[in-house]
């Protein structure tokens, strides 16, 4: 079973801000699998379905970015997953160049509020992260409202492609081990 969750805030006036790329990597999920994670459970909508023989459940918290770990953890918790090996959170990064994609099997927080929920409430940094690179928050911006706004066009456009690949990374995670998929995509 792998539980894949994709961090955002659940209102309309936060969609397509950097803050809810992890939303949009799991829409980009749910078409491709044919899931539907609009169920409420779990303080997120939630999808289940099959990938490649692997139980799938696709999560969006609702709790808003900073609580993020609460919806997690109580999914987590309900399948009784083991976040080592059963988890794969998706979420923007600021500390990445605009597209870029990183994958890591453990880690801190690295300052990402929603994470930091999450390692709490979970008790252990050791999950697979699949980070998407926002950019860096200029030096005139507050962080807020950095992560809270949305993409220049050119920035969008490169955004596009590294949603779908941030997708096709953790598709990848379903079949094979993290250091080959890290392999694949880090860097890139």
């Amino acid at each position: 079973m792998r539980i894949i969750a994709g961090l955002g805030n659940p209102e309309r006036k936060y969609e397509h801000t950097k803050h809810n790329t992890g939303f949009e990597v799991i829409d980009i999920l749910s078409d491709k699998w044919g899931i539907n994670a609009d169920a409420k459970k779990h303080r997120s909508l939630e999808g289940r379905g099959t990938v490649e023989n692997e139980k799938v459940i696709l999560l969006k918290p609702q709790t808003y970015m900073n609580l993020s770990g609460e919806a997690v953890a109580d999914a987590v918790g309900f399948y009784k997953a083991d976040p080592s090996s059963e988890l794969i959170v998706i979420y923007d990064d600021i500390d990445l160049p605009v597209g870029k994609i990183r994958i890591r099997e453990e880690g801190s927080a690295g300052g990402h509020r929603g994470m930091k929920s999450i390692i709490e409430k979970l008790g252990t940094e050791s999950f697979v992260r699949v980070r998407v690179g926002v950019g860096a928050k200029p030096p005139e911006w507050d962080l807020a409202d950095w992560v809270l706004s949305g993409f220049s066009p050119e920035e969008e456009e490169i955004m596009k492609e590294a949603r779908v690949k941030a997708a096709d990374a953790v598709s990848a995670l379903i079949i094979h081990d993290t250091e080959y998929v890290m392999s694949r995509y880090n860097g890139k």
